[in-house]
């Protein structure tokens, strides 16, 4: 069965660092070209999806400059080009599980922006519609988030504890194998 990969929201508005805050893994960017390029040579299918927010005031509001694929992504031509306005790619349209079924899809490779909200949602949903998911986490990255909680009080994290929450949470909890770009892309 083929393996496809899924690229999620490499979208230039996330470069808004006075929008999202502070980021980890400047090097997700560079991780996503290696791996579109190892998919490329390889013939295997690459999914694109595309974060549409609905509030104008989003840089990744359909209007926006930011909404626009960076150019590593851009470049490509996808065997299936998914837009969603919510965290999983399975929510959007085209239906990506549908197409997954069609071209009888069975192992799914995950990469792309955040790693906490659209990748690991995305990679749960995967893992729990049956399909083999790994999330390769330098190919994603994150933002500083600090939120009042209910019962906890502000809570706040660093865009690295996100992502090794994220990656503790996909493997240990059965939804997904994390790896790196050099593991999972082909030479």
């Amino acid at each position: 069965m083929p393996r496809a990969l899924i690229v999620i929201d490499m979208q230039r508005g996330f470069d808004d660092l006075e929008h999202w805050g502070p980021t980890a893994n400047p090097d997700c960017e560079a991780n996503v070209g290696a791996l579109v390029s190892s998919w490329e040579r390889a013939g295997e299918p690459i999914v694109v999806v595309r974060h549409d927010s609905p509030s104008p005031s989003s840089p990744l509001h359909a209007g926006a400059p930011g909404n626009a694929l960076v150019e590593v992504v851009a470049a490509v031509e996808p065997a299936l080009f998914v837009t969603k306005s919510v965290n999983s790619a399975f929510y959007g349209d085209p239906d990506l599980h549908a197409w997954l079924q069609r071209e009888g899809v069975s192992e799914l490779v995950v990469c792309g922006i955040q790693t906490n909200m659209c990748v690991e949602t995305t990679a749960r949903m995967a893992g729990n519609l049956g399909y083999d998911v790994t999330v390769v986490l330098d190919a994603t990255r994150t933002f500083d988030l600090s939120t009042d909680v209910a019962g906890l009080g502000t809570v706040a994290r660093t865009a690295a504890e996100l992502m090794a929450a994220t990656a503790l949470v996909l493997q240990a909890g059965g939804f997904a194998r994390i790896a790196t770009t050099r593991q999972v892309a082909r030479a």
